[in-house]
């Protein structure tokens, strides 16, 4: 209306043009007199995943959205789609200019940062009624060189160590492994005594992209330092990769390299693993399915390498808001009520996404640490401190659009997996990566966005 009575058409006008139209035409109920075009119902559109917890998504998409929606007036249409379509539908969104006004990636999301709006005034909204959101949630939503929000992260998935009590215990380990060096060992012992083999991916999936950098890192190996320089070509990658060979030839067999992201969930709920690292949706599956299974699946925290014990996030929610989205205020409005209303949403999803805004939770290690579910009932109580271990994809920097091209295009995946399977030596495969890392670096460096 500012931008008509700029030009000189005035408010009155507009309205005597709308009444004439109207008595010419007979069809009056047709015009929309301004002002009340507010009452209109409004439609937002929301892209999640198909979630690993199917009771998360009754509650999101059928009660959570809906009472949303009554309640602001918006039709709230929830689309789901598997995690290993996700990257593709947003770049087919991107080249479109046109699909849902909330994105949901499951992991940071940094290489879209140029189609996405800022998320700054989320999280100051969000900061203001919880206080400030997790380091982890910063770290993979952040671009220190523009400045810019690309996404926000409502909450966070934590990737302990889920291990068969009875088979480790029975090779000297009832409480599991604290040290990657007891899974190799203690893994090798399993196999050999009872057949079990450790089922630790090394395909192009989100799960062994996740598992690789938990041992790099653990063993002091990193994509980039925290400045965001290259740094993947050092000694300490190098014996990493020889210790995925070792982990592989000693505990695992060729399966590992055909695996898509639920392998090593369906393994190990089965019995025919002994090892795997994944959410507790692995655990969540097995007490629904097999009491006798869930008793002896256990969890343990981050495991210790040469340098540190550390673990990465199994998945990290991240909302992006699409530039060309129709319904931009209403998408935003959404994540902070949604985040208002994160305690329902952790419960809902059965302790399987954890908060950004700790305070929005704030009886959550009393809900771990006593779930009827559990098989004991304190078995989630060891997620207590995950924040003191879990990390960013790109640690020790932020989750730049350099790394997120690495996970996605699988570089270090590729690089495990060939020198594990023989196909190139440890040195070989690490130079290969760091050539395709170079050429991945030095494109997002000329686009200005590391």
């Amino acid at each position: 209306m500012e931008e008509k009575e700029q030009k000189g058409i005035s408010r009155r006008d507009l309205l005597k043009a709308a009444g004439a139209g109207a008595l010419a035409t007979g069809l009056g109920a047709n015009i929309i007199i301004p002002g009340r075009a507010s009452a209109q119902r409004k439609t937002l559109k929301i892209l999640n995943w198909v979630h690993f917890v199917p009771a998360y998504d009754e509650w999101f998409n059928k009660k959570y959205a809906k009472e949303w929606g009554d309640k602001n007036n918006t039709e709230v249409i929830v689309d789901n789609i598997g995690v290993k379509l996700v990257n593709a539908r947003g770049a087919a969104e991107v080249s479109a200019q046109k699909g849902h006004d909330l994105f949901l990636f499951n992991w940071p999301p940094p290489s879209f940062e140029e189609q996405a709006v800022d998320m700054k005034d989320v999280y100051q909204e969000c900061e203001k009624k919880f206080g400030k959101p997790i380091d982890l949630a910063v770290k993979s939503t952040y671009n220190p060189k523009t400045k810019k929000y690309f996404a926000f992260s409502p909450s966070f998935t934590p990737d302990p160590v889920n291990y068969r009590q009875d088979l480790f215990g029975a090779v000297g380990l009832p409480n599991g492994p604290k040290t990657w060096d007891d899974v190799r060992i203690a893994g090798a012992k399993i196999k050999k005594q009872s057949g079990n083999p450790v089922g630790i991916g090394l395909s192009n999936e989100i799960d062994t992209g996740m598992a690789m950098r938990t041992i790099m890192y653990s063993f002091g190996s990193h994509e980039q330092d925290e400045a965001g320089n290259l740094i993947l070509n050092s000694k300490q990658t190098l014996e990493t990769i020889k210790f995925v060979k070792a982990l592989f030839q000693e505990t695992m067999t060729d399966e590992v390299f055909t695996w898509d992201e639920s392998s090593n969930n369906r393994g190990i709920v089965s019995g025919k693993l002994s090892l795997v690292l994944n959410a507790i949706s692995t655990t969540r599956t097995a007490e629904k399915q097999d009491p006798d299974i869930s008793r002896k699946i256990q969890l343990t925290k981050a495991l210790r390498g040469p340098v540190r014990a550390i673990g990465l996030e199994h998945v990290m929610q991240c909302y992006v808001v699409w530039k060309f989205a129709e319904n931009i205020d209403g998408a935003k409005k959404f994540l902070i009520d949604y985040v208002t209303n994160f305690r329902t949403a952790f419960v809902a999803g059965e302790f399987y996404d954890f908060p950004c805004f700790a305070k929005t939770v704030p009886d959550l290690q009393k809900l771990i640490a006593n779930d009827p579910k559990a098989h004991p009932p304190d078995k989630y109580k060891v997620l207590d401190d995950v924040l003191e271990w879990a990390t960013n994809v790109g640690y020790p920097g932020y989750s730049n659009a350099a790394v997120d091209e690495m996970f996605g295009t699988w570089v270090l995946n590729v690089m495990f997996a060939k020198a594990a399977a023989g196909k190139a030596t440890p040195e070989e495969a690490l130079s290969e990566a760091d050539t395709a890392s170079k050429r991945i670096f030095a494109k997002w460096k000329e686009k200005g966005l590391i």
